[in-house]
């Protein structure tokens, strides 16, 4: 929790500047180099709903909901019931403020609470962002976890920054400054400890340049905001700010930093056997959203 406030219970008006309109703090998916940042999170949203495969009435986790983004739109586009968990408390107060307002409190809650506390058993897990925090040390613990809280028909997403070359160490200066016990994995470190989870690992998408794109508009917003930032802060936190999301450009551009999505299930047979069902879903998600837009 305390590594968790370092980060994300940061001023609330600061990831106003730089985010977009939903707060996704999280790598988007440019289906075009050229969409806006918000298109590119919306279209991030469709593409993970698609593979979780849902049916109205479900019961979803969100394993570190952030501001609620995600359990809200899952709710809306599906028809199903969300609890996400969260450690950041200013994340709580906003995710509640925004599933009270959106007058679906009753079925998109949200609780303060260690991922390893959460008891019930969940249709779908989905997971964004989150692991980077998790720890290799406490990798078993969290597919374990994962396995015991999905039901035996359920599907499970996990977003997460990967190194596509290797294990490597968390970079000192990110570790003191910007992610206290934060550690990116591998694959290599991930599979092992799936295999023995019981989880099947039924698709795997690697995005390689998705964030290095979404990165970008960080930047140039963080920019635009310079003035707004050090009166939140100061200069020296501003260019600390910068320094974070210049290395992180770096990293998913030129370095072996990446995105994967992977999906489990607990049995071979829950997903359709071609993915075809993926890309419809996800069409079908897109359509409604441009739908809305106009509308609005």
């Amino acid at each position: 929790r305390r590594n968790v406030a370092h980060h994300y219970d940061l001023n609330d008006r600061l990831y106003d500047l730089f985010l977009d309109a939903d707060r996704q703090y999280s790598c988007a998916y440019f289906t075009d180099p050229g969409n806006s940042l918000e298109q590119a999170q919306a279209d991030k949203k469709a593409h993970i709903a698609a593979k979780l495969y849902l049916k109205p009435g479900q019961k979803v986790l969100d394993i570190g909901c952030g501001w609620g983004g995600m359990a809200l739109y899952l709710n809306r586009v599906a028809d199903v019931d969300v609890l996400g968990v969260t450690l950041s408390e200013e994340q709580l107060k906003v995710a509640r403020r925004r599933a009270e307002e959106a007058g679906v409190a009753d079925r998109v809650r949200f609780e303060l609470i260690d991922y390893r506390d959460v008891t019930g058993s969940f249709d779908r897990i989905v997971s964004v962002g989150m692991f980077e925090h998790v720890g290799a040390p406490q990798y078993r613990t969290f597919f374990d976890t994962c396995r015991n809280l999905l039901a035996p028909d359920g599907v499970m997403l996990l977003h997460t920054i990967g190194h596509v070359d290797g294990p490597s160490a968390t970079d000192p200066w990110v570790q003191k400054y910007i992610f206290p016990g934060g550690y990116i994995p591998a694959l290599s470190e991930l599979t092992p400890v799936i295999e023995r989870s019981g989880l099947w690992l039924t698709d795997l998408e690697v995005l390689r340049l998705h964030y290095a794109q979404t990165l970008d508009h960080w930047y140039a917003r963080t920019e635009a905001a310079r003035d707004a930032i050090i009166a939140l802060y100061d200069a020296r936190f501003l260019r600390m700010w910068e320094y974070y999301l210049a290395g992180a450009i770096t990293g998913f551009r030129n370095d072996g930093l990446a995105n994967f999505q992977i999906q489990f299930t607990r049995r071979r047979d829950a997903l359709p056997l071609v993915r075809d069902y993926m890309l419809e879903d996800e069409a079908r998600l897109r359509t409604e959203q441009a739908v809305a837009l106009a509308a609005e």
